[in-house]
């Protein structure tokens, strides 16, 4: 979307100068401020359509200023962070509070080699300013949808008799997911009961420091078991399996158990962790039946061809509709391929896995 307004909140007067000179670069009308407080006033005054956003700043920290901005004027903000372990914590706090994406800042807060990422940085604050973002979007959204769910459904989520029997008729379900992933993830798996009986397996692209916070997060607040696979896991029913940021993730069978790995990043693929290559090793293990694909929001077109072809031999798909995606693309193109059996809003997913295996 060139032409489109970028404002840029960074305190760091170098970081201003080089994060404006790639966006004007890519044809983008730049503003810069140097403090979240500074930034919430030039939104007002300047309109942009995206905000890109530094954490650690004097006077108001990009946190506040991100749910200030959420609040009062929602609009697509791309957080540029550096990817320490602090950084990492505090940049997945901001994807749940409604960020769309991020830019990791490759030499830390003040990165003087910040043109390494100048693609990175192009590609994702094009893609946030094709971006709807509506008041309300990512976190606080979430909670209201869970809320009316809990009010109109309260005993859907409390677990059953353990002698009840499950009408489970897959044995995975397999899930692709990038830009606006994890509060879409956190969603579902939050509105599924303790006793789902299938395990899950995502693949989100994401680096390894997230990947790690993401995980142990789910695990926390959802009912269901949530493990980063960093080596051979078993697949357990009412487990979820979060892919190794950086590698990608496939399916083996040990001694007769189905399991998941993390093994090296293949250049082959594009996007990492792959979605493509989880549902081929599962397509080499599994029969196309016995299989759930379900692509979520993001760029790009990762897991879409796959999960197309294994509908047309049986497996049951669903693509996330562009009502709730942030970024309409994996799963318009599963659509476009007509390997999507139902497209559904996110808040809609957990309750058709339910009625397909429960």
């Amino acid at each position: 979307m060139s032409g489109a307004r970028v404002l840029v909140i960074d305190d760091s007067a170098l970081m201003r100068k080089h994060l404006r000179s790639i966006l004007e670069s890519g044809g983008y009308e730049v503003d810069t401020a140097r403090n979240g407080k500074e930034g919430l006033e030039k939104v007002e005054l300047f309109n942009p359509q995206v905000v890109s956003l530094d954490i650690n700043m004097p006077v108001m920290d990009g946190i506040t200023c991100l749910s200030l901005i959420m609040q009062n004027a929602p609009r697509p903000v791309v957080m540029v962070s550096s990817l320490t372990e602090k950084g990492a914590l505090a940049t997945f706090e901001a994807l749940q509070l409604g960020a769309v994406d991020y830019v990791a800042k490759p030499g830390g807060t003040v990165s003087i080699n910040i043109k390494d990422v100048s693609a990175d940085l192009l590609e994702k604050v094009g893609a946030a300013a094709k971006t709807r973002i509506n008041r309300g979007h990512g976190l606080r959204t979430r909670l209201r949808v869970q809320r009316e769910a809990a009010e109109t459904a309260p005993l859907k989520r409390q677990r059953r008799p353990s002698g009840r029997a499950q009408a489970t008729n897959a044995d995975v379900v397999l899930m692709g997911v990038s830009t606006g992933g994890p509060s879409t993830i956190e969603e579902i798996v939050l509105g599924l009961p303790a006793d789902f009986p299938v395990p899950i397996v995502v693949a989100q692209h994401m680096p390894q420091r997230f990947t790690k916070v993401f995980a142990d997060r789910l695990n926390k607040i959802t009912p269901l078991t949530v493990k980063e696979v960093s080596g051979p896991t078993e697949l357990v029913a009412g487990e979820v399996l979060i892919a190794q940021g950086d590698a990608d993730i496939k399916l083996i069978r040990r001694a007769g158990r189905l399991m998941a790995t993390s093994i090296p990043a293949d250049p082959g693929y594009v996007w990492h962790p792959s979605v493509e290559r989880l549902v081929e090793s599962a397509d080499a293990l599994l029969p196309a039946d016995r299989m759930i694909c379900v692509q979520l929001t993001g760029m790009g077109n990762d897991g879409a061809a796959k999960m197309s072809e294994l509908h047309t031999r049986g497996t049951r798909t669903i693509a996330e509709s562009e009502e709730t995606a942030v970024v309409y693309g994996m799963p318009r193109e599963l659509i476009e391929l007509g390997g999507a059996e139902v497209t559904l809003p996110s808040y809609k997913v957990a309750d058709q896995l339910i009625s397909w295996v429960m």
